[in-house]
């Protein structure tokens, strides 16, 4: 899942996906573009549900504007709730990528 987010005054895009928190995966979630247009790409693997929250705003207090990040979620679950803390809490389970 792609988004374009919002958060306070940051603006950024940010990758989701259910996989194994494995930096080798990025390139294949990020298309080659977004490396070429500058701005830091941040990384991240949510492990639980219950870590979404916190995750997120630890990587937004350390993003600028027009960085991107990638949420590297464990399981469905996980998926969803970073889904919902990014402001879609709207996305059904099997509408999973």
């Amino acid at each position: 899942m792609v988004l374009a987010v919002t958060i306070e005054d940051l603006e950024f895009t940010a990758y989701i996906a259910v996989s194994e928190p494995d930096i080798n995966l990025v390139a294949d979630l990020v298309p080659a573009e977004r490396f070429e247009q500058g701005g830091d790409l941040h990384v991240t693997a949510v492990s639980q549900p219950g870590e979404a929250r916190q995750q997120i705003e630890d990587m937004a207090f350390n993003m600028n504007p027009g960085d991107a990040a990638v949420f590297l979620c464990a399981d469905p679950a996980t998926y969803r709730r970073v889904l919902g803390e990014l402001g879609q809490d709207d996305i059904r389970a099997d509408r999973l990528n």
